[in-house]
Protein backbone atom coordinates (compact mmCIF):
# COMPACT_ATOMS: atom_id res chain seq x y z
CA UNK A 1 0.00 0.00 0.00
CA UNK A 2 1.66 3.36 -1.15
CA UNK A 3 1.46 6.65 1.17
CA UNK A 4 -0.90 9.37 0.30
CA UNK A 5 0.75 12.62 -0.81
CA UNK A 6 -0.63 15.91 -0.60
CA UNK A 7 -2.50 17.14 -3.92
CA UNK A 8 0.09 19.38 -6.06
CA UNK A 9 -0.77 23.12 -5.76
CA UNK A 10 -1.51 24.71 -9.62
CA UNK A 11 -1.98 28.45 -9.33
CA UNK A 12 -3.30 29.85 -12.65
CA UNK A 13 -1.78 33.46 -13.10
CA UNK A 14 -4.01 35.95 -15.56
CA UNK A 15 -5.38 39.26 -15.69
CA UNK A 16 -4.76 41.94 -17.27
CA UNK A 17 -1.71 43.05 -19.46
CA UNK A 18 0.10 45.48 -17.76
CA UNK A 19 -1.27 44.37 -14.39
CA UNK A 20 1.81 42.45 -13.42
CA UNK A 21 1.50 39.05 -14.41
CA UNK A 22 5.30 38.72 -14.83
CA UNK A 23 6.08 40.51 -11.51
CA UNK A 24 4.25 37.45 -9.98
CA UNK A 25 5.59 34.65 -11.80
CA UNK A 26 9.05 35.98 -10.50
CA UNK A 27 8.36 36.62 -7.49
CA UNK A 28 6.40 32.91 -6.99
CA UNK A 29 9.62 31.42 -8.88
CA UNK A 30 11.93 33.33 -6.11
CA UNK A 31 9.76 31.81 -3.34
CA UNK A 32 10.40 28.61 -4.96
CA UNK A 33 7.32 28.03 -6.98
CA UNK A 34 7.53 26.04 -10.61
CA UNK A 35 6.82 28.65 -13.39
CA UNK A 36 5.95 28.30 -16.52
CA UNK A 37 4.32 31.38 -19.00
CA UNK A 38 2.51 31.84 -21.68
CA UNK A 39 1.71 27.66 -21.85
CA UNK A 40 -0.54 26.84 -24.84
CA UNK A 41 -3.73 25.15 -23.33
CA UNK A 42 -2.89 21.87 -25.28
CA UNK A 43 0.39 21.13 -23.99
CA UNK A 44 -1.05 21.50 -20.48
CA UNK A 45 -1.29 17.85 -20.01
CA UNK A 46 1.87 17.19 -21.38
CA UNK A 47 3.63 19.80 -18.96
CA UNK A 48 1.75 17.87 -16.24
CA UNK A 49 3.20 14.32 -17.18
CA UNK A 50 6.29 15.32 -18.18
CA UNK A 51 8.84 14.06 -15.31
CA UNK A 52 11.31 16.56 -13.68
CA UNK A 53 14.75 17.02 -15.09
CA UNK A 54 17.41 14.95 -14.41
CA UNK A 55 18.56 15.68 -10.93
CA UNK A 56 15.94 18.06 -10.18
CA UNK A 57 13.81 15.44 -8.93
CA UNK A 58 12.53 17.57 -6.04
CA UNK A 59 10.80 20.18 -8.73
CA UNK A 60 7.50 17.28 -8.25
CA UNK A 61 6.64 18.56 -5.14
CA UNK A 62 7.27 22.04 -5.78
CA UNK A 63 3.71 23.88 -6.52
CA UNK A 64 3.48 25.14 -10.34
CA UNK A 65 1.73 28.53 -11.75
CA UNK A 66 1.18 28.91 -15.27
CA UNK A 67 0.48 32.20 -16.60
CA UNK A 68 -2.30 32.30 -19.29
CA UNK A 69 -3.43 35.59 -20.64
CA UNK A 70 -4.96 37.00 -24.12
CA UNK A 71 -1.21 36.19 -25.72
CA UNK A 72 -1.44 32.81 -24.81
CA UNK A 73 -1.90 30.64 -28.29
CA UNK A 74 -5.58 29.43 -28.27
CA UNK A 75 -6.93 31.17 -25.48
CA UNK A 76 -10.22 31.29 -24.71
CA UNK A 77 -11.78 32.00 -21.59
CA UNK A 78 -14.03 28.95 -21.09
CA UNK A 79 -11.63 26.56 -22.52
CA UNK A 80 -9.18 27.87 -19.31
CA UNK A 81 -12.25 27.40 -16.64
CA UNK A 82 -12.82 23.89 -17.91
CA UNK A 83 -9.29 23.12 -17.96
CA UNK A 84 -9.40 23.99 -14.47
CA UNK A 85 -12.70 21.91 -13.71
CA UNK A 86 -11.03 18.58 -15.34
CA UNK A 87 -7.92 19.01 -13.32
CA UNK A 88 -10.10 19.62 -10.16
CA UNK A 89 -12.41 16.46 -10.78
CA UNK A 90 -9.19 14.38 -11.16
CA UNK A 91 -8.77 15.23 -7.60
CA UNK A 92 -4.74 14.91 -7.98
CA UNK A 93 -4.03 18.69 -7.85
CA UNK A 94 -5.26 21.67 -5.81
CA UNK A 95 -5.78 24.39 -8.66
CA UNK A 96 -6.82 27.51 -8.27
CA UNK A 97 -6.82 31.24 -10.06
CA UNK A 98 -5.04 34.63 -9.71
CA UNK A 99 -6.18 37.90 -11.41
CA UNK A 100 -4.37 40.69 -11.49
CA UNK A 101 -6.33 43.56 -11.95
CA UNK A 102 -5.42 47.58 -12.46
CA UNK A 103 -7.63 50.43 -13.86
CA UNK A 104 -7.85 51.46 -17.15
CA UNK A 105 -6.08 54.77 -17.07
CA UNK A 106 -2.87 53.41 -15.07
CA UNK A 107 -2.08 50.56 -17.57
CA UNK A 108 -2.53 53.40 -20.37
CA UNK A 109 -0.04 55.46 -18.90
CA UNK A 110 2.13 52.19 -18.00
CA UNK A 111 1.85 51.11 -21.61
CA UNK A 112 3.11 54.89 -22.08
CA UNK A 113 5.81 54.91 -20.12
CA UNK A 114 7.48 51.81 -21.25
CA UNK A 115 6.84 52.28 -24.60
CA UNK A 116 5.19 49.35 -25.73
CA UNK A 117 2.34 48.57 -27.62
CA UNK A 118 -1.36 46.86 -26.07
CA UNK A 119 -0.63 42.85 -27.39
CA UNK A 120 -4.19 43.56 -28.42
CA UNK A 121 -4.39 47.01 -30.38
CA UNK A 122 -0.84 47.12 -32.21
CA UNK A 123 -1.93 49.83 -34.46
CA UNK A 124 -4.74 51.27 -32.41
CA UNK A 125 -4.69 53.38 -29.13
CA UNK A 126 -3.69 51.34 -25.73
CA UNK A 127 -6.91 52.16 -24.22
CA UNK A 128 -8.75 50.03 -27.79
CA UNK A 129 -6.69 46.61 -26.20
CA UNK A 130 -7.85 47.13 -22.99
CA UNK A 131 -11.62 47.50 -23.36
CA UNK A 132 -11.25 44.06 -25.59
CA UNK A 133 -8.74 42.12 -23.11
CA UNK A 134 -10.99 43.35 -20.28
CA UNK A 135 -14.18 41.81 -22.21
CA UNK A 136 -11.82 38.49 -22.75
CA UNK A 137 -11.02 38.13 -19.25
CA UNK A 138 -13.88 39.05 -17.83
CA UNK A 139 -15.17 35.46 -17.37
CA UNK A 140 -12.20 34.73 -15.76
CA UNK A 141 -12.06 37.45 -13.67
CA UNK A 142 -15.32 36.43 -11.87
CA UNK A 143 -14.33 32.80 -11.23
CA UNK A 144 -10.73 34.02 -9.63
CA UNK A 145 -9.95 32.72 -6.49
CA UNK A 146 -7.89 35.19 -5.65
CA UNK A 147 -7.74 39.21 -7.06
CA UNK A 148 -4.83 41.87 -6.92
CA UNK A 149 -5.69 44.84 -7.47
CA UNK A 150 -2.76 46.83 -8.35
CA UNK A 151 -4.15 50.40 -9.46
CA UNK A 152 -2.15 51.91 -6.70
CA UNK A 153 0.62 49.46 -6.00
CA UNK A 154 4.45 49.61 -6.74
CA UNK A 155 6.29 46.73 -7.83
CA UNK A 156 7.82 45.87 -4.28
CA UNK A 157 3.74 46.60 -3.08
CA UNK A 158 2.74 43.70 -5.14
CA UNK A 159 5.86 41.52 -4.84
CA UNK A 160 4.89 41.71 -0.57
CA UNK A 161 1.57 40.70 -1.56
CA UNK A 162 1.75 37.72 -3.85
CA UNK A 163 4.76 36.65 -0.83
CA UNK A 164 1.98 36.75 1.77
CA UNK A 165 -0.67 34.94 0.20
CA UNK A 166 1.20 32.30 -1.62
CA UNK A 167 4.56 32.14 -0.22
CA UNK A 168 4.77 32.63 3.67
CA UNK A 169 7.42 30.60 3.94
CA UNK A 170 10.09 32.73 1.80
CA UNK A 171 13.46 32.76 3.22
CA UNK A 172 16.38 34.83 1.44
CA UNK A 173 19.48 32.73 0.70
CA UNK A 174 22.16 33.80 3.47
CA UNK A 175 25.92 33.62 2.88
CA UNK A 176 28.33 34.29 6.07
CA UNK A 177 31.55 35.45 4.21
CA UNK A 178 35.14 36.04 5.76
CA UNK A 179 37.52 37.83 4.15
CA UNK A 180 40.82 39.52 4.22
CA UNK A 181 41.12 43.90 3.87
CA UNK A 182 44.66 43.07 2.20
CA UNK A 183 43.01 41.63 -0.65
CA UNK A 184 40.26 44.19 -1.11
CA UNK A 185 36.50 44.11 0.10
CA UNK A 186 33.95 41.73 -1.67
CA UNK A 187 31.57 43.65 -4.02
CA UNK A 188 28.38 41.59 -3.19
CA UNK A 189 28.26 42.49 0.65
CA UNK A 190 25.07 43.40 1.61
CA UNK A 191 26.24 43.78 5.32
CA UNK A 192 30.28 44.58 6.38
CA UNK A 193 31.76 43.80 9.66
CA UNK A 194 35.44 45.19 10.35
CA UNK A 195 37.08 42.79 12.54
CA UNK A 196 40.21 44.33 13.03
CA UNK A 197 39.73 45.50 16.36
CA UNK A 198 40.04 42.19 17.73
CA UNK A 199 43.52 40.92 18.89
CA UNK A 200 45.24 39.33 16.49
CA UNK A 201 46.55 35.63 16.14
CA UNK A 202 49.17 36.93 13.68
CA UNK A 203 51.52 38.35 16.72
CA UNK A 204 51.61 35.16 18.58
CA UNK A 205 54.15 32.59 16.75
CA UNK A 206 52.49 29.30 17.58
CA UNK A 207 49.43 30.56 15.96
CA UNK A 208 50.77 32.14 12.98
CA UNK A 209 50.75 29.42 10.38
CA UNK A 210 47.52 28.29 11.90
CA UNK A 211 43.76 29.26 10.64
CA UNK A 212 40.30 30.81 12.31
CA UNK A 213 38.83 27.05 12.38
CA UNK A 214 42.19 25.68 14.62
CA UNK A 215 40.45 25.18 17.97
CA UNK A 216 43.67 27.16 19.23
CA UNK A 217 43.04 30.36 17.20
CA UNK A 218 39.57 30.50 18.04
CA UNK A 219 39.93 30.12 21.52
CA UNK A 220 42.82 33.15 21.37
CA UNK A 221 40.63 34.96 19.61
CA UNK A 222 37.25 34.55 21.78
CA UNK A 223 38.99 35.29 24.71
CA UNK A 224 39.83 39.28 23.99
CA UNK A 225 37.53 40.80 26.54
CA UNK A 226 35.56 42.61 23.93
CA UNK A 227 34.45 39.47 21.53
CA UNK A 228 31.46 38.64 23.60
CA UNK A 229 30.40 42.32 23.81
CA UNK A 230 30.93 43.23 20.10
CA UNK A 231 29.62 39.44 18.96
CA UNK A 232 26.30 39.76 20.96
CA UNK A 233 24.98 43.29 19.91
CA UNK A 234 26.03 41.99 15.88
CA UNK A 235 24.13 38.49 16.20
CA UNK A 236 21.25 40.75 17.64
CA UNK A 237 21.34 42.94 14.47
CA UNK A 238 21.12 40.09 12.23
CA UNK A 239 18.69 38.36 14.04
CA UNK A 240 16.33 41.57 13.96
CA UNK A 241 17.29 42.69 10.13
CA UNK A 242 17.51 39.33 8.37
CA UNK A 243 13.92 38.38 8.65
CA UNK A 244 13.40 41.96 6.84
CA UNK A 245 15.42 40.81 3.89
CA UNK A 246 12.81 37.88 3.35
CA UNK A 247 10.23 40.24 3.87
CA UNK A 248 11.12 42.30 0.97
CA UNK A 249 11.94 39.08 -1.19
CA UNK A 250 15.48 39.70 -1.27
CA UNK A 251 16.50 36.28 -2.70
CA UNK A 252 20.70 36.53 -1.65
CA UNK A 253 21.99 38.70 1.70
CA UNK A 254 25.64 38.08 2.33
CA UNK A 255 27.08 39.35 5.47
CA UNK A 256 30.47 39.44 5.24
CA UNK A 257 33.23 39.60 8.00
CA UNK A 258 36.82 41.05 7.42
CA UNK A 259 40.12 41.10 8.94
CA UNK A 260 44.05 41.90 7.74
CA UNK A 261 44.64 38.58 5.97
CA UNK A 262 41.22 36.94 6.22
CA UNK A 263 42.52 33.74 7.84
CA UNK A 264 42.37 34.11 11.99
CA UNK A 265 39.85 36.73 13.05
CA UNK A 266 37.01 36.96 10.26
CA UNK A 267 37.00 33.12 10.05
CA UNK A 268 36.75 32.69 13.76
CA UNK A 269 33.83 34.99 14.00
CA UNK A 270 31.94 33.52 10.90
CA UNK A 271 31.91 30.78 12.16
CA UNK A 272 31.03 31.69 15.69
CA UNK A 273 28.16 33.91 13.77
CA UNK A 274 27.12 30.92 11.68
CA UNK A 275 26.88 28.53 14.83
CA UNK A 276 24.46 31.34 16.39
CA UNK A 277 22.14 32.39 13.80
CA UNK A 278 21.90 28.76 13.16
CA UNK A 279 20.76 28.14 17.06
CA UNK A 280 18.41 31.01 16.03
CA UNK A 281 16.51 29.11 13.08
CA UNK A 282 18.44 30.39 10.13
CA UNK A 283 20.12 28.04 7.97
CA UNK A 284 23.64 29.86 6.87
CA UNK A 285 26.28 29.33 4.20
CA UNK A 286 29.80 29.83 5.11
CA UNK A 287 32.64 30.85 2.62
CA UNK A 288 35.87 31.71 3.64
CA UNK A 289 37.47 33.88 0.94
CA UNK A 290 41.06 34.34 1.36
CA UNK A 291 41.77 31.37 3.89
CA UNK A 292 43.80 29.41 0.81
CA UNK A 293 45.61 32.62 0.36
CA UNK A 294 48.66 32.98 1.25
CA UNK A 295 49.70 35.01 3.97
CA UNK A 296 50.95 38.76 3.39
CA UNK A 297 54.32 38.28 4.78
CA UNK A 298 55.78 41.42 3.93
CA UNK A 299 52.28 43.41 4.84
CA UNK A 300 52.41 42.07 8.23
CA UNK A 301 55.55 42.68 8.32
CA UNK A 302 55.73 46.16 7.59
CA UNK A 303 53.32 46.32 10.18
CA UNK A 304 54.81 44.89 13.10
CA UNK A 305 58.31 46.96 12.13
CA UNK A 306 55.92 50.14 12.17
CA UNK A 307 54.30 48.78 15.69
CA UNK A 308 57.85 48.23 17.02
CA UNK A 309 59.35 51.60 15.93
CA UNK A 310 55.96 53.52 17.70
CA UNK A 311 57.16 51.53 21.14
Amino acid sequence: MTASTSPRTILIVTGLSGAGKSTSLRTLEDAGWETVDNLPLMLLDRLLAAPAPQGHEAMEDRPLAIGIDSRTRGFSAQAVLARMASLRALGESQVEMLFLDCAGAVLEQRYAETRRRHPLALDRPASDGIARERELLEPLRRAADHVIDTTDMATNTLQQAIRQRFSESFESTLTLLSFGFARGVPRNADLMFDMRFLRNPYWDESLRERTGLDPAVRAYVTADPLFETAIGQIEALLETVLPRYSEDGKAYVTVAFGCTGGRHRSVCVTEEIAERLRAAGFSPTIAHRNLESAQLDDYENRRRLERNGKQ
